[in-house]
């Protein structure tokens, strides 16, 4: 895989989460709140990951890597693991259903979290990102 082609999957992620920090309203639904006092520290660890992916490719890509793997294990403990366990490590099931419930869904089971449709995306992008630059790493090593 070619940086370019690596660099495309990092950066609709990029701007899928950037929706998180302004926020996406449809009247009184969302697709997600403005969450940059929350989220913002991610956003901005991310981007520098990303600047040195760009300009230091040699450590860079070991820095996303690295990133996106603990994002990814951070959002599904925060999110599938409720679905999944039926609880989890960061407050009730109920807490989460009541902390989403005026964001767009898939489904709405009653008393049963499911994650919204901003997040499930979120979590696909960050998966696809992930393997993008494993692949990206993997192949890179084999030039060598």
């Amino acid at each position: 895989m070619k940086k370019r082609n690596c660099m495309v999957f990092q950066i609709v992620l990029l701007v899928w989460f950037f929706l998180d920090m302004i926020g996406v309203y449809f009247g009184d639904k969302c697709l997600v709140t403005r969450s940059y006092a929350d989220d913002g520290v991610f956003f901005v660890i991310y981007l520098i990951s990303l600047a040195l992916f760009i300009f230091s490719e040699k450590i860079g890509k070991w820095i996303v890597a690295g990133w996106l793997s603990m994002w990814f294990i951070t959002q599904f403990i925060s999110h599938e693991w409720y679905t999944v366990f039926g609880g989890g490590f960061m407050g009730s099931v109920n807490g989460k259903i009541k902390y989403f419930s005026k964001t767009i869904h898939w489904l709405d089971i009653k008393g049963r979290y499911i994650p919204d449709v901003y997040h499930t995306i979120l979590h696909i992008l960050i998966l696809s990102a992930l393997i993008a630059t494993i692949i990206y790493i993997v192949k890179s090593k084999k030039k060598q």
